[in-house]
C-alpha cells in the first residue's frame, strides 16, 4: 500500500506542486536547481527550462537574484527566511525549507516565494478596511440611525407654532439652536428638521457634547493627522464634521462645550473649515449644524462659561420647546402614541381607563416627554392585563398617594352603584376598542354579548 501511495504521488507530484499558490524552488544540497513550479515562473517571470540544472550561486552572479537561501540551510539544517530581490524589480518573501531522507540525511532544499508587493498591498487594503472599521465603530454611538421622517406628536396651539417654525427653518441651511428642558424632545425636533431638510437622503451624525473628555474633543470634532500625538493611530482619524460632509451634524447640550472647542466651533460655522490635530492645512466641509441645550446661553455668557460671539452666532434661528406641564393638551395624544409604538413592538393589546388618563394629565412631568415615554414603555413591559388602570401608575401618580389630584377622584360625587356602572362601561368600550368586536371580548371576559351591548348601551347589531 505504501508503494503504491509513493508512485501515486510521484506521478502526480509535479501537478500538486504546480496546483499550489505559492511560487516554489527545489534545489540539491549542491545548489542544482531542480523544478520552479508554475507560480514561481508567474512571480519572476524565469522558466523552468532558463534555471534548470543551474546552480542557485551561478544564478545570484548573474544577477537573477539579489540573495539566496540553500547555502545557509545545507550549512545549519534549519529553516531560513529573507526577502529577495529580482532584477525586474519584484521583492519576494523566502521561506526555505531541509527536506531530509529516512536516515535523517540532507537531500534537499525547498524555498516558498510570496510576493511582498501584492502582500503588501493586500494588507493596505485590510488596514484601509480596519480604520474604517474603527471609526464606524467608534460613531455608532452618535450616528442618529431614524432616518424616516418621524413627526413630533401634538395637539396644542404652542407646539403648531414650534412646528411652523421648524418647516420654515428646514427650508434653509441656517444654524439652528434648540433650546428646552431636559427630556422635552430637542432631539426628536432636530431630526425631523434634518428629515424635511434638503439635506435629508443623508444620515444625521449626532455628537453628545456633555460626553466628550475635554482633553479629546478637538481630536474627536476635527480629527487627527498620522502621530499627531502619543498614542495616535499611525493612519490619524477622521473627525465628526468630516464624516458629516455634505448632511447635517446634530449638538447636543453644545452648552457643555470646552471653551476651547467653543472657539473652534465659530471657525467651523464661519468659514466652513476645520483644521486637524496636527495639522496646519484647513479642510473645507459642508455641514448644517444644528445645537441644542436645556441651559440658559444668555446666563452662561454672562457667567463666562460660553462665548458671547458664538451664542450670536447660533441665536439666529431659535426654537423653544415649552416644557410638558406647560402644554397639557399634548399629554394624552402622546401618552397615546407611546402606548401604540410600545404595544406593537412587544405584540400586546392594551388601553388606557379613562380615570387612568385622567392621572395622567393631572401629574406635572417634571421629566417632560421623556419621563411619559419610559413610564409608558415600563408599564408595556410589566403589566399583564389589557387595560392599564390607575393601580398600575406609578406611586407618585396614582391616587395611592394623598394629593389634591387624588382627592378630587375619590371625592362622592356619584353612589357605588354609578362608580361601578362606570368603571365597567370604561372597561368594556376599551376592552372593544383593544380587542376589535364585541364577539372578542365576550368570549375573553365570558359575558353574553347582550350584556355588553346592555352595559355600553349600544344596539346589538353594532
Amino acid at each position: 500500500m505504501a508503494d503504491c501511495l509513493s508512485q501515486l504521488l510521484g506521478h502526480y507530484a509535479k501537478f500538486i506542486l504546480d496546483s499550489l499558490s505559492d511560487g516554489v524552488f527545489i534545489s540539491d544540497v549542491a545548489g542544482k536547481t531542480i523544478y520552479i513550479n508554475r507560480m514561481y515562473e508567474q512571480l519572476t517571470g524565469i522558466r523552468q527550462k532558463d534555471v534548470q540544472g543551474k546552480n542557485v550561486r551561478l544564478l545570484l552572479q548573474e544577477g537573477v537574484f539579489d540573495h539566496i537561501l540553500n547555502p545557509e540551510i545545507v550549512r545549519t539544517r534549519e529553516p531560513v527566511t529573507h526577502t529577495q530581490q529580482l532584477g525586474n524589480g519584484t521583492r519576494l518573501v523566502l521561506s526555505g525549507y531541509p527536506v531530509f531522507d529516512e536516515e535523517g540525511t540532507l537531500r534537499l532544499v525547498v524555498t516558498f516565494a510570496r510576493d511582498v508587493t501584492r502582500l503588501a498591498s493586500l494588507q493596505s487594503q485590510v488596514d484601509a478596511q480596519h480604520q474604517l472599521i474603527d471609526q464606524i465603530s467608534g460613531h455608532l454611538a452618535h450616528i442618529d440611525h431614524e432616518n424616516n421622517r418621524q413627526e413630533p406628536v401634538f395637539a396644542g396651539e404652542a407646539m403648531r407654532k414650534t412646528m411652523e417654525l421648524t418647516r420654515r427653518f428646514a427650508d434653509t441651511d441656517a444654524t439652528v439652536l434648540i433650546l428646552g428642558e431636559t427630556g422635552v424632545g430637542k432631539d426628536v425636533f432636530g431630526r425631523y428638521l434634518h428629515s424635511i431638510s434638503a439635506r435629508k437622503d443623508k444620515i444625521m451624525l449626532k455628537v453628545d457634547c456633555g460626553g466628550l473628555a475635554e482633553s479629546l474633543a478637538e481630536s474627536e470634532l476635527f480629527g487627527y493627522q498620522p502621530g499627531a500625538f502619543t498614542g495616535a493611530s499611525s493612519k490619524g482619524k477622521t473627525g465628526y464634521f468630516e464624516i458629516a460632509d455634505g448632511s447635517t451634524i446634530f449638538l447636543d447640550e453644545i452648552g457643555e462645550l470646552p471653551l476651547s472647542m467653543q472657539t473652534r466651533l465659530l471657525r467651523v460655522l464661519q468659514d466652513g473649515e476645520i483644521v486637524r490635530v496636527g495639522s496646519s492645512k484647513p479642510r473645507k466641509i459642508d455641514v448644517r449644524v444644528i445645537a441644542a441645550t436645556n441651559r440658559d446661553l444668555a446666563k452662561c455668557v454672562e457667567d463666562g462659561t460660553f462665548r458671547r460671539d458664538l451664542f450670536y452666532r447660533l441665536n439666529v434661528a431659535t426654537l423653544r420647546i415649552p416644557p410638558l406641564r406647560e402644554r397639557p393638551e399634548d399629554i394624552l395624544p402622546l401618552a397615546e402614541h407611546y402606548l401604540k409604538e410600545y404595544t406593537a413592538k412587544y405584540h400586546k393589546s392594551m388601553a388606557f381607563m379613562d380615570v387612568t388618563l385622567d392621572l395622567l394629565l393631572a401629574w406635572h412631568w417634571p421629566g417632560n416627554v421623556r419621563e411619559l415615554q419610559n413610564m409608558i414603555h415600563s408599564l408595556v413591559i410589566t403589566q399583564k392585563g389589557p387595560l392599564i388602570t390607575p393601580d398600575d401608575l406609578p406611586i407618585q401618580i396614582s391616587p395611592r398617594k394623598t394629593t389634591p389630584c387624588s382627592e378630587e377622584i375619590l371625592a362622592p360625587r356619584h353612589s357605588l352603584k354609578e362608580i361601578v356602572a362606570e368603571m365597567e362601561r370604561d372597561f368594556l368600550r376599551k376592552a372593544v376598542e383593544a380587542h376589535g368586536s364585541v364577539q372578542k371580548v365576550a368570549e375573553l371576559y365570558k359575558v353574553n354579548r347582550s350584556t355588553i351591548f346592555r352595559k355600553l348601551r349600544m344596539p346589538e347589531n353594532w
